[in-house]
């Protein structure tokens, strides 16, 4: 599939009335749980080419690009807000949450097994130890505050325990930034994956910022905080390994273009007949903004598509599904790794005074008062053992006992270090 051989319409005749922007929700007990991650994941791609041509519009002195830019923002406006209708209203924060938490695993893996780049792959199977864990508290959270099992919202596709403790995830700032992508060198699915991935983990960041302070306790406002300030740091991961040497129409091209992938493979991946047509609805709406990306490309920079994207058909379509096993061999693999500069390192390797220690010690030197071991701490005392769900034996050991939240797992240099 080449997108840019798709027929399409004029850009100005997709705009939609009101009645097409506000679409039938999903039955949340019926739902299947990847309809739901699919859900997420365009509605963060829309935030995505959003708030990517709002800062095109503003770092941009040509009106003709500026008008066109305002054009196709307003629709994708449009569609975001026809994705986001799809939630229905009485699903809680918390359950949303949840499917956040579980399109961020499995979006993770999927991309990690389809993967070409190292510096990729690593960025993705360390971030998604991470993702894991922030699942297993917010479950916990769930449990607690609303006596609901997470098992069945991720429709047991997903397990649920602890990864890398979210209290080891804490890092030094400069120690989330990779080495990048050369685009015109990489393969053509490593450059998607890193705008996918940057995209997905961006909505979530904000999606907590913004929710943190709405939560009705205050460790429940704590732990959305926390892991909040984690996404950052993907955030800044994922960002990073981006081809910072693009022009802005050029990025506006691989933003379209990602789009339309992305909702190709959605349309042919969607179980549910009423958002499938949805998802095909948009896939012809990016390949007409796609298609004005490239004319301006041309016009401007004199530049044709394939200059930007050598190889125009769509890689491997991405298609969710279970990674139960895979998620596992990672955690079995890197659960005590760290970030180190560009690299990846056992945080047992590291000095006393390495980053790393220096801002554990400083964010995390009470450890009682981490809101997310808080959290399983008053879930244990309320339930008598944390909230899981596994389908046998947790591959580390030490984040086996159900009665007792880990907090060296990841931080054991740093233990060893303070008791000498």
């Amino acid at each position: 599939m080449n997108p840019f051989e798709v027929e399409s319409k004029d850009v100005n005749t997709y705009f939609m009335n009101w009645s097409k922007m506000y679409e039938k929700p999903y039955d949340k007990k019926t739902v299947d749980p990847f309809t739901k991650v699919r859900v997420i994941l365009m509605n963060g791609t829309e935030f995505e080419s959003n708030w990517f041509l709002h800062q095109f519009a503003r770092h941009c002195d040509i009106p003709e690009i500026k008008r066109e830019i305002a054009i196709i923002r307003s629709q994708e406006q449009q569609q975001q807000k026809r994705i986001a209708s799809l939630k229905p209203k009485n699903e809680n924060m918390l359950e949303t949450t949840i499917g956040y938490e579980q399109l961020a695993i499995e979006l993770t893996a999927i991309l990690a097994q389809n993967e070409h780049n190292k510096d990729n792959l690593n960025a993705l199977n360390f971030a998604l130890l991470e993702d894991f864990d922030h699942l297993y508290r917010f479950a916990n959270l769930l449990k607690m505050d609303y006596g609901i099992d997470s098992d069945f919202l991720v429709g047991k596709f997903t397990e649920i325990m602890p990864g890398r403790p979210t209290i080891s995830e804490h890092r030094y700032p400069s120690d989330n930034i990779k080495r990048a992508l050369n685009n015109k060198t990489a393969h053509p699915q490593s450059v998607l994956i890193s705008n996918i991935i940057t995209a997905a983990e961006q909505q979530t960041m904000n999606f907590y910022m913004n929710l943190a302070n709405f939560y009705k306790n205050d460790y429940g406002r704590k732990l959305f905080s926390e892991i909040a300030l984690i996404e950052e740091q993907h955030v800044s991961q994922y960002e990073s390994l981006k081809d910072p040497n693009m022009t802005w129409l050029e990025c506006w091209l691989l933003h379209e273009y990602t789009e339309a992938y992305l909702y190709y493979s959605m349309m042919n991946d969607e179980t549910d007949e009423h958002i499938k047509a949805i998802w095909e609805d948009h896939f012809y709406m990016e390949v007409a903004h796609l298609k004005k990306a490239s004319d301006l490309l041309k016009k401007y920079e004199k530049k044709i598509y394939t200059d930007v994207i050598p190889n125009p058909e769509f890689p491997k379509l991405l298609k969710f599904g279970e990674n139960k096993e895979y998620i596992r061999k990672v955690i079995e693999s890197t659960v005590t790794l760290t970030s180190d500069g560009e690299d990846y390192i056992e945080n047992t390797e590291l000095p006393s005074d390495s980053l790393f220690f220096r801002q554990q010690r400083t964010l995390n030197s009470d450890t009682e008062t981490v809101p997310s071991h808080d959290v399983i701490i008053r879930s244990i005392k309320k339930l008598g053992k944390d909230y899981r769900y596994q389908d046998k034996p947790h591959p580390i050991p030490e984040l086996d006992n159900r009665k007792k939240d880990n907090t060296t797992v990841g931080r054991e240099g740093l233990i060893q270090d303070d008791e000498n």
